[in-house]
């Protein structure tokens, strides 16, 4: 399915995101009720895309997920969505036993398996919303518990949420390589560990796995010329046979790869775990984050990686934080976002993860202090 309709039932850059936006408004009496209505029914309008490739962000799950939101706001909308959750139950099976076949087979993983966006971590995000106590569920988070198992290529052990490809056709690591951001990587899979757990929606082996991902992340931190904390985009071949990083410097601080996202899924293990040391060293290092030395290399708005996410991202993290630097920090950054938002238009560019609506949502937030249709669930740092 491609052109309007693909549009359509995108959470990332079409219609749905959009959808949100005007929800949010809606509860917070900033925009009209009709608009919002009007976004989200032009939105769940039409054939949905529930094949192997929809996930969070397109297709079936996105448009539940958005209407799980509206229901926040008017009940109205309840039957839709439980509706659309058989469709993503069905769907979640699929997938399982896609991954699980691929994985009796030896083979490696791939991004769209697994990942926040099209992946099984990104459904589970809507599971944990919609039904956290069902079985599909618990067998996704089974499926995560055993993905994350070391495994041994050519002599070397690899992590097993290892990719065969590149993370991105500009950017080759020959052999593949081991994503360790939220929106692809393993944040994203420990947030939502960490989340369910959190919750009390465990299965066996759940704390082990969650102590092997941050394991990873412990032996793969780094520290800048300041003292501060960062983590690498991802890890290559090289990387795992020389044990040193290939990435000469800290990327932007942005929640899709950065060292926000990161921190905030340590935060949420350290929590899940109870472990105050590992929780006030997330703390630290994302708090480093909204100095002004870091904030300098920001060049987006975006929710993916500029303000906007670093933001929503902070927000969540200064709400669980023990130390008051998260919270005293957090008012010059809302002020930062609210003006951009302002100003910006995002040169057209109105979805949800990189345009206007997340901008504008990421603000909404800063402005009143809290997000009442849940729109950052989809984020998984909260």
């Amino acid at each position: 399915m491609g052109g309007p309709d693909a549009v359509r039932q995108s959470l990332a850059t079409g219609t749905a995101g959009i959808a949100l936006l005007h929800l949010e408004r809606a509860l917070t009496g900033t925009a009209s009720w009709p608009d919002a209505h009007a976004q989200t029914r032009a939105a769940a309008t039409g054939a949905l895309d529930g094949g192997q490739h929809a996930g969070l962000y397109y297709g079936t799950p996105a448009i539940a997920f958005l209407l799980h939101c509206a229901a926040k706001a008017d009940h109205r909308y309840e039957t839709a969505a439980a509706t659309l959750d058989q469709h993503v139950t069905r769907l979640t099976h699929r997938r399982l036993t896609a991954a699980t076949a691929r994985m009796q087979h030896g083979g490696a993983a791939s991004l769209a398996e697994y990942d926040l966006f099209y992946g099984l971590t990104g459904i589970g995000a809507l599971l944990m919303q919609r039904m956290p106590t069902s079985d599909t569920f618990a067998d996704l988070l089974r499926y995560l518990t055993v993905l994350i198992r070391p495994r041994k290529q050519d002599g070397l052990l690899l992590p097993g949420w290892w990719a065969a490809h590149d993370p991105d056709p500009t950017l080759p690591t020959p052999g593949g390589h081991a994503n360790l951001g939220m929106a692809h990587g393993a944040a994203g899979i420990l947030a939502l560990l960490a989340l369910a757990m959190r919750h009390g929606h465990g299965v066996d082996h759940h704390a082990e796995a969650i102590d092997q991902l941050t394991r990873w992340f412990d032996r793969w931190r780094q520290h800048d010329a300041d003292g501060s904390t960062w983590w690498p985009q991802w890890l290559t071949l090289d990387d795992l046979r020389t044990g040193r990083l290939s990435q000469p410097a800290p990327g932007r601080p942005s929640w899709c790869y950065g060292t926000p996202g990161i921190a905030r899924a340590l935060q949420l293990a350290a929590i899940a775990t109870d472990d105050p040391a590992r929780r006030a060293d997330a703390e630290h290092a994302l708090a480093a984050c909204l100095t002004d030395r870091h904030l300098n290399r920001l060049t987006d708005l975006g929710l993916c990686h500029g303000l906007a996410g670093l933001y929503a991202t902070a927000h969540q993290a200064a709400a669980d934080a023990q130390s008051p630097a998260l919270k005293q920090q957090l008012p010059a950054l809302a002020t930062a976002i609210q003006k951009a938002a302002q100003t910006n238009d995002q040169h057209g560019n109105a979805g949800l993860l990189t345009g206007h609506a997340g901008i504008h949502l990421a603000a909404e937030t800063a402005r009143h202090g809290i997000t009442r249709t849940g729109w950052d669930t989809c984020l998984l740092i909260t």
